[in-house]
């Protein structure tokens, strides 16, 4: 059986508040644990696709700045 991680982790997020997908995230970071990695992926790639240009420019320069 094939799963779709990214169909997956939006159907699990659809009807939850800001709040706890932002507890999701900060528990994600603070394990540290490579499990959640997928997850924290569809995250951010459904912020870089619902981004304009100016604000992908944003998110690479603080990615650059912070690695």
């Amino acid at each position: 059986m094939q799963i779709d991680i990214r169909e997956s982790i939006k159907k699990n997020f659809k009807d939850v508040s800001t709040n706890d997908i932002k507890l999701s995230i900060e528990e994600a970071i603070s394990e540290n644990d490579e499990i959640t990695l997928p997850g924290l992926g569809v995250f951010f790639e459904t912020l870089w696709k619902s981004s304009t240009d100016k604000q992908k420019e944003e998110i690479l320069n603080k990615i650059k700045k912070n690695i």
